[in-house]
């Protein structure tokens, strides 16, 4: 009974059905692996391309600070307190990085590769 024709065919289906659909969810894998690896890459190269202008924002800003507080304070005292106070960020910067840096990052990382 089990080696008629007709148990043969369907048995034979099966198969056939079941490569299609590892060969399809195969593709899935592969099409939701890229789509979140261009996710990250995109938030990436955002990230870069305004980190870069925050730089610049901060350079020049620094430096008309400076120009403005040098005929009261002084070229070089104004230059050090502007130097102190990105120091000062610097210090807040590593102190708070869990929770500025590491834990949004991993938040995000986690969201688009989970989701």
């Amino acid at each position: 009974m089990l080696s008629s024709d007709k148990n043969v065919e369907s048995l034979v289906q099966l198969i056939e059905v079941l490569k299609d659909y590892i060969g399809l969810q195969k593709d899935y894998l592969k099409f939701d692996i890229v789509g979140k690896l261009v996710r990250i890459i995109t938030a990436l190269t955002l990230f870069i391309i305004i980190l870069i202008l925050v730089i610049a924002i901060l350079f020049y800003l620094s430096f008309a600070i400076v120009y403005w507080m040098a005929p009261t304070t002084g070229t070089a005292l104004a230059f050090a307190i502007v130097a102190l106070f990105f120091l000062l960020l610097l210090i807040l910067t590593c102190t708070f990085r869990k929770r500025w840096i590491e834990r949004p990052l991993i938040r995000f990382l986690a969201n688009t590769l989970l989701d």
